[in-house]
């Protein structure tokens, strides 16, 4: 049998605790910095241990945080075998969750290699996307942020007008239109109001005016990559989805990442969180509770505003949206879901037919969810 150095790393900004122990051997408790120099060191570590075991394999492993994955990439070029484990997926007992320490973080990331290695446990790992599509969601992530600052910005300047008793005139319309912004501009000129009202205003104004600015220097940007030869196919079909644009497309493709991860509707539906949580125990039946919202919430966000313009527009999801309302009116937002999953599904078949590497024959399970898919059948929440 070969032998294994395994390591339970506890990864944090400045330092890294490892459990470092030898198949079923005691573990031993290091601590390294975490930089460039303390990497290196650590890894020469460990391979004069797996070579003092006589050519034993690396095997190391860390929780996904916002570290990213660059200690996943240095390890792997240094020829050590890395799993990037989500926390999300890592049980833990009420006991652990009151006494939560370093070394016992790194402890139980070691056991559970064991028990991979040992018993051939499943380890609950990440999928680590390439640097290519890591660098195109930075993009598309600081224009997702640029509008969410946006949508702030504005209700900051909502709540200074409700505090000092300024009403939007009716000639300014509704929403955010030019008469409003006109006024807005005047009020800053008026000196019937006070000193701190104008000033606070001025500055907020000033900020939306950079914000629209750079989320249209943001928006150029993203129609060059939406154009570039890895999107280009799949985002020129998914956008005759009606509701469905660019920004929406460029979210879908690079959060979701490499599309053949997925055999079926109900994995790419579960991996986005829309799957209603699921409670069973000794005689209780089967019982459904709110979805699951894991994954990439930024994807639920442009599945959320997609979906609501489908049900003003799209004739088979407004009718499955009425047909769920019409049973409970209550149950708009579960209505709601339930477009924004029959839109995830059918992004997903769209643009892995478009994209060459991803395209190839479907059998069994995943040929039926294809066709029903394509049929667009009733929409359930389970």
């Amino acid at each position: 049998m070969s032998k294994f150095i395994m390591v339970g790393c506890d990864l944090h900004d400045k330092t890294m605790l490892l459990k470092v122990a030898c198949d079923r051997g005691p573990a031993e408790t290091m601590s390294v910095r975490n930089t460039r120099t303390g990497r290196t060191r650590m890894i020469a570590d460990l391979k004069a241990r797996a070579k003092a075991a006589g050519g034993a394999s690396i095997l190391f492993a860390y929780e996904a945080s916002g570290q990213g994955f660059g200690l996943h990439d240095v390890l792997t070029v240094a020829g050590i075998d890395c799993k990037v484990l989500a926390p999300t997926k890592i049980s833990r007992s009420t006991q652990q969750q009151r006494v939560k320490t370093d070394e016992k973080d790194a402890e139980q990331l070691l056991q559970l290699l064991r028990a991979h290695v040992l018993a051939g446990n499943p380890l609950p790992t990440v999928w680590i996307p390439d640097m290519q599509t890591r660098d195109d969601r930075e993009s598309v992530r600081c224009r997702l942020d640029a509008a969410e600052k946006l949508t702030g910005l504005k209700a900051q300047v909502k709540g200074l007008l409700k505090r000092n008793q300024l009403v939007r005139p009716e000639s300014a319309g509704k929403g955010w239109t030019k008469l409003y912004w006109a006024w807005l501009r005047g009020l800053r000129q008026d000196s019937a109001n006070g000193v701190g009202l104008r000033t606070s205003l001025d500055s907020l104004l000033r900020q939306l005016d950079f914000l629209e600015e750079e989320i249209e220097r943001l928006d150029k940007a993203l129609l060059e990559l939406s154009r570039s030869a890895r999107y280009a196919t799949a985002v020129n079909e998914l956008v005759k989805l009606s509701g469905v644009g660019i920004l929406t497309a460029l979210v879908f493709l690079t959060e979701v990442g490499n599309l053949t991860r997925f055999a079926n509707r109900r994995q790419i539906s579960a991996y986005l969180g829309l799957v209603p949580k699921c409670y069973e125990s000794g005689s209780a039946n089967d019982r459904k509770g709110r979805i699951t919202r894991q994954g990439p919430s930024r994807v639920r966000r442009v599945l959320c505003q997609a979906a609501w313009a489908r049900v003003r527009c799209e004739g088979a999801d407004q009718v499955a949206y009425e047909r769920i309302v019409a049973k409970n009116p209550k149950h708009k937002k579960i209505a709601a879901v339930a477009v924004m999953r029959r839109l995830a599904v059918r992004m997903w078949h769209i643009a892995r037919g478009a994209t060459p590497e991803a395209s190839g024959p479907l059998t069994g399970r995943r040929r039926s969810s294809a066709r029903e898919a394509c049929a667009s059948p009733p929409c359930q929440l389970a």
